[in-house]
């Protein structure tokens, strides 16, 4: 973690939001996993890499995206209601496409289509309006569109390092010269031209991120905008604001420090036609709940369409999610990580996870089997117990040695997500 003396005050308002959209949203929203009417298996944005598509031939694409369904205040509206802190939307995936006008480099939005218009600028707008913290995405390392940028470094066809697996010659050239004429610049461009920004969430660093590029990187983000965030990703192990984990991975334990998860509502995060796999708003509150209890936050993607349109199951789960939230937030919201950690692994038995504030534990039951819950190891008295959107529906708690016990009715349920009981010690 950041050592900085300033961390704890720029980071308080991450560690409170629990919950933010990510966006990835790009040119590879028009092949929507296709090319040339053959259909390519995993993540949607990866496209040009996959097809080893021509730098060229994905330039073309430019001039048929023209996303006139995009709108700042619905996309803001709908993460306001999912009960979202934060938004963090891809100002420059892999393929190199600029989402915001950018002076660096003309293969942006608002240059290279007729849509002509500025989503980053739009959304940053939106947010504002609604108390939402703004971040963007940014890759640092991995550009397929320019010369001398890294390309992903497992192994393809036998070839190992990335300066060697090009598929197209204009993708040749000095990684250095690239950091310094495109990736840098166009970050100070997102952090002079957009407002405050809560995050810079950078990605694949790959081993051309030295300690000193990313040093160089880092200075330049802090310098422009010292509250900014810089994600765990930044590379060359250099010490980012926090970390993150896996895409899609969730920690198996309690995990110190400050941390976020990274995660698909469905199976890649850009838009592709052919994946209609949606978690369900129950899957989406358990594991929301899962990670704070663990110390984390969520970060969950949606990937718009290519008219700009973030498609119905996302809306749909997202929506039910928020009503869960509106009515439980004080046990997500600046919660902190269980104070226990055996449920975590319980195979068997009530499903639960818990959650704390202050002299409160909080007992989300996902389902159970049994009329009591058992919170082993507790080492302090219980005072009351009782529904957390209803302080008078109360329910029977006692105290064993350094156990405490708490009575359900048969067949309690008060949502079909999650219910809440609040413990007061």
């Amino acid at each position: 973690m950041n050592g900085n003396s300033d961390l704890e005050k720029r980071i308080a308002w991450w560690r409170d939001a629990k919950f933010g959209m990510f966006i990835h949203w790009g040119l590879y929203a028009l092949p929507a996993g296709e090319w040339k009417g053959k259909y390519y298996d995993g993540i949607g944005e990866w496209i040009m890499f996959k097809a080893r598509i021509p730098v060229a031939e994905y330039e073309a694409l430019a001039a048929e995206f023209n996303p006139v369904g995009f709108d700042a205040d619905a996309w803001a509206q709908l993460a306001q209601e999912a009960g979202m802190k934060y938004m963090i939307i891809t100002s420059k995936h892999h393929d190199g496409f600029a989402m915001f006008a950018s002076e660096v480099s003309k293969f942006n939005i608002v240059d290279a289509t007729p849509f002509r218009r500025d989503p980053v600028k739009e959304l940053s707008e939106a947010c504002a309006k609604r108390d939402i913290k703004f971040g963007v995405y940014y890759s640092q390392a991995q550009d397929w569109h320019e010369p001398g940028a890294a390309i992903w470094d497992v192994p393809h066809e036998g070839v190992a390092r990335w300066e060697e697996q090009v598929w197209d010659t204009q993708q040749q050239g000095d990684f250095d010269e690239y950091l310094d004429s495109k990736a840098i610049p166009q970050v100070k461009e997102l952090l002079s031209n957009y407002g405050p920004l809560g995050v810079i969430w950078l990605d694949t660093p790959l081993d051309a991120m030295t300690i000193e590029r990313a040093g160089r990187l880092e200075r330049a983000i802090h310098d422009l905008q010292p509250e900014a965030l810089v994600s765990g990703r930044i590379g060359g192990e250099h010490q980012a604001d926090y970390d993150s984990e896996g895409d899609n991975r969730i920690p198996n334990a309690v995990r110190p420090g400050d941390w976020e998860t990274p995660a698909t509502i469905n199976d890649t995060w850009g838009f592709k036609k052919h994946d209609h796999n949606w978690k369900q708003p129950d899957d989406v509150v358990f594991k929301l709940v899962d990670i704070v209890s663990k110390g984390g936050n969520y970060l969950l993607n949606v990937g718009p369409d290519a008219s700009g349109v973030i498609p119905d199951p996302s809306r749909t789960v997202l929506r039910e999610v928020g009503k869960w939230i509106q009515k439980n937030g004080d046990a997500v919201y600046g919660a902190g990580p269980t104070p226990l950690g055996d449920e975590l692994n319980v195979p068997e038995g009530p499903r639960y996870r818990l959650t704390t504030t202050g002299n409160r534990i909080f007992v989300h039951l996902f389902e159970w089997d049994d009329t009591s819950i058992v919170l082993k190891g507790i080492r302090r008295q219980a005072s009351r117990a009782h529904a957390l959107i209803d302080d008078k529906m109360t329910f029977q708690v006692s105290n064993n040695g350094d156990d405490i016990s708490i009575e359900l009715p048969a067949g309690y349920a008060e949502s079909k997500l999650a219910t809440v009981i609040c413990l007061e010690l």
